[in-house]
């Protein structure tokens, strides 16, 4: 058993913690008060905070000797996070509009990386109680928080394709890229909720055009892989982590 397996369990019990400080917030009647702006304009709540403290300080505990880069936390400089082989890559709140518009589609992103490849993920969506989660070892499952969790694997199919697209980011560069495929529908949900579409099979094609973060991406990535899917530069590479920016190129995450 890797050590990725093996922090698994811990890491599901934090992440759903974390999820339990956003409801906490999620049931204020005026979020005006407690959300703030970021000086690329994105929205910060109160959300964003409690649960960045809870995920940073319960990872520090348990395992001190592994750094912790979160959204909401220290952005570490290249110089010095470039030898790290191994570190955990966080987006407590992913998804943060979609929290202000109480839709539901908002989730808790937590990645382990080692040797700058993402190999284990997971996402839990607060509303849903929903985890998603995996390592290639593994594997990917889907668990209602408190019951059995199932195994889920991507499509691998190449035809007829479903595609998964942004609810608050849309790109008409998209729709050209997307063309090349055979697209038989499309469906928009928030979050790191594609990634989770196109592991459990709902979904087959997710294209963004445009910058996201690392910690936008990497749990996602992980479960579509131990899932049988894989996310792709626009090189046709396999996307990779803790690069001297930690903004991604746009990419192409295939079920198949």
């Amino acid at each position: 058993m890797t050590r990725a397996t093996e922090y698994l369990k811990k890491v599901k019990e934090i992440a759903v913690e974390a999820g339990n400080k956003i409801m906490n917030v999620y049931e204020y009647t005026d979020f005006a008060a407690i959300t703030e702006f970021k000086s690329d304009d994105s929205p910060l709540t109160l959300a964003d905070k409690a649960a960045h403290q809870v995920i940073a300080s319960s990872l520090e505990k348990l395992y001190p000797s592994i750094p912790v880069l979160s959204e909401e936390g220290k952005h570490t400089d290249y110089q010095s996070r470039k030898s790290w082989q191994t570190f955990w890559l966080v987006d407590p709140l992913d998804g943060t509009k979609e929290f202000i518009k109480r839709n539901g589609e908002f989730t808790v992103n937590i990645a382990l990386i080692e040797n700058n490849k993402t190999v284990l993920g997971v996402i839990y969506a607060p509303v849903t109680q929903v985890l998603y989660y995996g390592t290639v070892e593994s594997g990917a499952f889907r668990q209602l928080y408190g019951q059995q969790a199932e195994a889920i694997r991507v499509n691998h199919k190449k035809q007829q394709l479903v595609a998964v697209g942004s609810r608050s980011h849309a790109d008409p560069a998209e729709a050209d890229v997307l063309s090349k495929f055979t697209i038989e529908n499309s469906v928009s949900i928030g979050s790191s909720l594609k990634f989770c579409l196109i592991a459990e099979g709902k979904a087959d094609i997710y294209y963004r055009h445009g910058p996201t973060m690392e910690w936008d991406t990497a749990a996602g990535q992980a479960i579509v892989e131990a899932a049988g899917g894989r996310v792709l530069d626009r090189s046709g590479i396999i996307f990779t982590y803790n690069k001297p920016s930690l903004v991604n190129t746009s990419f192409l995450c295939q079920g198949f």
